[in-house]
């Protein structure tokens, strides 16, 4: 377990993170969210090691965690990592060399991410011949290649088309299965939604929201109704019970307050005309960050 106690840091006026209490349970995904400069990238390099606190206590397994165990720890950061002008094996090498691992060990390894990734023809060549996408596979393999225990991951799906996406989210299930915590931040909330069983919503550098994904969404005390239907369902948005409503393209979304609130929607759409789809949904984890985080968030 992962678990950070009162955590601070100051670059001197400013506070970039702001008392941070968590607990980040093994062998799961945790899912970190924020608006630029909420602090995710800030906590991530003091649990590397990258950056001291300035106040507060982070451990792993109740015990430090540093460059000494760095071997556990693998990182992928937002930003491209990646020597420019080695060639992609010899990079992953010199890597994997730094994390503990013989070249004998990883080479296999390497050439078996290569073809998962359906890149085997990179091997040799330079990281600034290829994509943007490309790189972003090679630095994933990277932060992966010496099998860590915890798994680290800043907008791992930053550059990639819809294809790759699944591919490099299908990698990271595999990886949680196989027993390693993996923490990840995302602007993408579907993301995090489908990925993650907690989470952590950041917001200038405190936590406004932390805990299991099921139970805020349970917590939250709104519901979605979803309505297809083939007549106008403007009338709904004068009922007393809507919150808010909002047209689409096969009918209408409402938000209420209450399931029972549901049943009044229904009954009032007898006998009006064809109705192919009435959902009550949980509010989506899009709908949770914009109500608790407000306008702040850009």
């Amino acid at each position: 377990m992962l678990k950070l106690e009162n955590v601070t840091k100051k670059f001197g006026d400013f506070t970039a993170v702001d008392d941070l209490s968590l607990e980040i349970p093994e062998k799961q995904m945790f899912g970190f969210l924020g608006a630029n400069g909420a602090g995710k990238t800030t906590t991530f390099r003091m649990v590397l090691g990258l950056l001291d606190q300035t106040g507060g206590e982070i451990s792993w397994n109740n015990g430090k965690i540093g460059y000494g165990e760095s071997h556990l720890v693998g990182y992928l950061p937002e930003e491209r990592g990646l020597y420019p002008k080695l060639k992609v094996e010899d990079q992953l090498v010199y890597l994997a060399k730094l994390r503990g691992m013989k070249k004998s060990e990883s080479v296999p390894e390497i050439e078996k991410w290569l073809n998962r990734f359906k890149v085997p023809e990179y091997r040799s060549k330079k990281i600034e011949e290829l994509s943007k996408g490309n790189q972003q596979k090679i630095q994933f393999i990277s932060a992966v290649l010496h099998k860590p225990k915890l798994l680290i991951l800043d907008e791992p799906f930053s550059g990639l088309d819809p294809v790759n996406v699944e591919m490099l989210k299908e990698a990271v299930v595999e990886l949680k299965e196989a027993g390693t915590s993996i923490v990840f931040s995302s602007h993408r909330m579907e993301h995090v939604e489908e990925l993650c069983e907690s989470l952590c919503i950041m917001h200038k550098g405190r936590p406004v929201l932390h805990g299991n994904l099921r139970d805020i969404k349970r917590s939250f005390g709104k519901k979605n109704v979803r309505i297809d239907a083939d007549f106008d369902l403007g009338f709904l948005e004068e009922k007393e019970e809507v919150i808010h409503y909002k047209h689409t393209a096969e009918g209408a979304m409402c938000q209420v307050r209450e399931e029972k609130d549901a049943q009044v929607l229904f009954e009032a759409l007898q006998g009006r005309g064809f109705v192919r789809r009435f959902v009550l949904e949980e509010p989506s984890l899009e709908e949770i960050f914009i109500e608790k985080v407000g306008e702040s968030y850009e």
